[in-house]
């Protein structure tokens, strides 16, 4: 039997403060708008509240893909980069692919970074539609 040796480190508090105040503009939008609609509305309308709430938000950041010496910019796009630091995915569907949350997963890891969500807005409770992802 292999033992898991690696430790890893906690979330920084920083990153959990942002992740929190994410949620919370989620559940707002989602208060405000149901579900039902395109997903394009819930990320202008996510991005105009984690704003609301001073928080620096890019949309549709395209982030290149190395490899093995081959950098192609068209390989990754986040929906939502909230304070530079946590990946937010959104969706609008009525079942939630599992290979989303390995694609936010893997945005993580290809971007160094720690903390994320996939957030499906077409949902009656949207704290079941949220899902924290850590990497």
């Amino acid at each position: 039997m292999l033992k898991n040796t690696e430790k890893y480190e906690a979330i920084p508090a920083r990153l959990n403060q942002i992740g929190s105040v994410l949620v919370d503009c989620a559940f707002k939008v989602h208060k405000a708008l149901g579900p039902g609609l395109l997903e394009k509305v819930y990320e202008v309308c996510l991005e105009h509240e984690l704003k609301k709430q001073g928080m620096q938000v890019e949309r549709q950041v395209v982030l290149p893909i190395n490899y093995d010496g081959l950098i192609f910019e068209e390989g990754l796009r986040l929906d939502l980069l909230v304070e530079d630091s946590v990946i937010c995915e959104l969706k609008a569907v009525d079942i939630v692919n599992l290979v989303w949350k390995a694609q936010v997963l893997s945005h993580l890891r290809l971007t160094n970074r720690r903390l994320g969500y996939l957030i499906n807005f077409n949902v009656k409770n949207i704290g079941r539609g949220t899902t924290r992802i850590v990497n």
